[in-house]
């Protein structure tokens, strides 16, 4: 009989703990929980007709916690998708209130510092403002960095790219122990849908590259760079079902009230891609950053061999 099982065995039968040395017993009964914890851990998890703090606090609750994947003392980066001159009606971007509570979960995790940025696509300033993002940031507490500079990118190595080989990451990212992607899901014209890998895109310097060097691939070779998102958090409360990524008006918006989250950045993406199906047809094999980032290795498309847990408020 192994140890756990002799633990076990002891305090059933109430044999005792006292031929095991009472720092063992707690060391094998902290095993035992941390491995039942383990066991039901989800790989992915859905949440739908919240609001959007409500749907996070139910889905990391699901995920067993903030605390599993932030520690304290952690420098903790969050990326949400700030790119427009948008108000949050628009769905352009990521909603204010989720952002709001992620940051407050990982202060009560622990984190030292919370640092929010985006490699805005309009001017950044009206950006951070308009979408309600930098306010929302500041009164939870995190610091809201600019990234409008090259300075303020460093140079990373993409070894298993295959069109693109090399990026200049924001320092926010590459400086911080743990970061958490944040994108909303909605239309995008030249990527299809852009979700958590093309979220990948606000973190780098040089994306007139991804455009002139077969966009779908370069999206998937900069989800290779070695330091992944502890979690990918996918808004999915408003959606955007057209004239993506920026929008032209309500119209383009439909309310879906829905948040998926999951550490696979290749099935959230596949699950919050069937989700927008419902909203608007999109074939995934159109959307091919996925297919690409599966061949990669970095997550997979084929939900139907994870753990998935569904939830409706």
């Amino acid at each position: 009989m192994d140890r756990r099982n002799f633990l076990r065995a002891a305090a059933l039968t109430g044999a005792a703990l006292t031929t095991v040395k009472e720092t063992d017993a707690m060391s094998l009964l902290t095993q035992s929980f941390e491995t039942a914890n383990a066991t039901n851990k989800y790989d992915l998890v859905a949440v739908m007709g919240g609001e959007p703090e409500a749907m996070f606090r139910k889905a990391i609750a699901e995920m067993g916690g903030m605390g599993n994947f932030i520690s304290k003392g952690d420098k903790v980066c969050v990326k949400p998708n700030i790119g427009w001159d948008q108000p949050v009606e628009m769905a352009a971007n990521t909603n204010p209130k989720l952002v709001t509570e992620i940051i407050k979960q990982c202060f009560d995790a622990g984190a030292a510092e919370v640092t929010v940025f985006d490699h805005t696509c309009d001017d950044w300033r009206k950006s951070y403002a308009n979408s309600g993002i930098e306010e929302a940031a500041k009164k939870a507490g995190a610091k809201v960095v600019p990234a409008h500079q090259e300075s303020y990118y460093k140079d990373v190595s993409l070894p298993k790219g295959r069109s693109l080989k090399t990026a200049k990451v924001h320092q926010a990212i590459v400086d911080s122990n743990k970061w958490i992607n944040v994108p909303i899901l909605k239309n995008h014209g030249g990527a299809q849908l852009t979700i958590s890998m093309k979220n990948y895109m606000g973190i780098v310097w040089d994306r007139g590259y991804f455009h002139a060097n077969d966009l779908q691939q370069c999206i998937a070779d900069i989800c290779t760079y070695s330091k992944k998102p502890v979690l990918n958090i996918v808004d999915a409360y408003r959606l955007m079902k057209s004239s993506g990524p920026r929008g032209k008006s309500l119209s383009d918006v439909v309310l879906s009230k829905g948040l998926f989250i999951s550490q696979d950045i290749v099935a959230v993406d596949t699950a919050a891609a069937n989700f927008f199906n419902q909203a608007r047809e999109m074939p995934l094999e159109n959307v091919t950053h996925l297919s690409k980032g599966e061949e990669l290795g970095i997550g997979t498309m084929q939900l139907d061999n994870l753990k998935i847990k569904r939830v409706r408020i």
